[in-house]
């Protein structure tokens, strides 16, 4: 089972497609501030029905969108739930249309960029900040265990659950973050040590 949410690249020959990958890094950030700067439940709605033609337009399967969109719907749930609470339903509307845009926004740039050239935009970008201690390769080496990590935890996030309810637990909080976390840990611990085995991070 897969619950890819980066890293998905899809080939293709769409304007997007043939956009460098630093430009259009640049415009996904543009399109994340937009959909936080300006305001309105409307101008969120038309944002979120913007991002909703891109996945049409580049041709992601509807099928594996809606599962990479899955692992957010707890968090739209609360995000929901505490705005109306807090500042009713039309703030509520502007900053969940606006935070999925940005999410699927971002699914529509990893489905159109290679995880290669989106690293070596990023190394590319920070070179000017190599003189304030940055160094790109270790910040673009991060971007990538990002990238490989997200679908391994969210893969451990499913088979815990399923191990959970095969025990009848599933409604039981520690059967569910207990393995997680202690999987996860163990994870990055042998992540860690595989860089590490092969000389990567030692100054």
């Amino acid at each position: 089972m897969s619950h890819v949410l980066l890293g998905s690249y899809r080939p293709g020959t769409t304007l997007l497609h043939r956009i460098p990958a630093g430009p259009k890094l640049g415009l996904l950030a543009a399109f994340g501030v937009a959909t936080v700067a300006v305001p309105g439940m409307w101008s969120a709605l038309g944002f979120l029905i913007a991002s909703i033609a891109l996945v049409a337009w580049v041709r992601m399967p509807l099928r594996s969108t809606l599962r990479a969109l899955r692992p957010f719907l707890l968090v739209v749930v609360a995000v929901t739930a505490f705005q109306v609470w807090q500042q009713g339903w039309s703030t509520a509307v502007h900053v969940v249309a606006g935070l999925l845009a940005s999410v699927i926004a971002a699914l529509v740039f990893t489905a159109t960029t290679p995880v290669d050239s989106m690293l070596d935009a990023i190394t590319r970008g920070l070179q000017p900040f190599r003189r304030l201690g940055v160094n790109p390769e270790r910040v673009a080496l991060a971007f990538s265990l990002v990238l490989r990590a997200i679908p391994g935890i969210l893969e451990i996030a499913h088979e815990t659950r399923a191990a959970a309810k095969g025990r009848g637990l599933e409604r039981n909080p520690r059967a569910l973050l207990v393995p997680m976390a202690i999987r996860t840990v163990a994870r990055a611990y042998d992540t860690g040590a595989a860089l590490h085995a092969r000389g990567i991070g030692d100054d």
